[in-house]
């Protein structure tokens, strides 16, 4: 039988969890995931994870940070006076923000505390420093 490997086009069915069981994303109430393997498209566990599946076949990966979405970092969290923020803006916790970099990169940023007079912002993935388990069924090597 055929097996995945770099430069093929692969279409998957995936159920992601954290390591306490929490399911933060799935593809089984829409389309397949397809991407090609070594494209860059999805992190690179996941990737390798699905180098060497067969179609029909079902397995579990285990991806660590370090080949997800990288270490939590610190450097990333920023401390912002609530006066800075524009007065058409209040911050709230969970608010998504997005800044501009003067080299004109957008950053998606998260309220992560709103105190008396500062904010915290989080420019961190949401699931940096996270160990991803992922169910995966390859569906079709296209």
């Amino acid at each position: 039988m055929n097996q995945a490997k770099t430069g093929d086009t692969v279409r998957v069915h995936y159920t992601g969890k954290l390591e306490d069981g929490m399911i933060f994303d799935s593809s089984k109430d829409r389309p397949p995931l397809e991407f090609t393997i070594g494209g860059g498209e999805v992190i690179p566990g996941f990737e390798s994870g699905i180098v060497g599946m067969e179609v029909g076949e079902v397995k579990t990966i285990s991806i660590s940070p370090e080949e997800a979405y990288g270490p939590r970092r610190e450097d990333l969290v920023l401390y912002v006076k609530k006066t800075e923020f524009p007065e058409d803006i209040t911050p709230a916790v969970g608010q998504q923000l997005q800044i501009r970099q003067p080299n004109g990169r957008i950053i998606d940023l998260m309220v992560t505390e709103v105190g008396d007079e500062t904010v915290t912002l989080d420019a961190n993935h949401p699931l940096a420093g996270k160990t991803l388990i992922f169910d995966v069924e390859l569906v079709e090597i296209v």
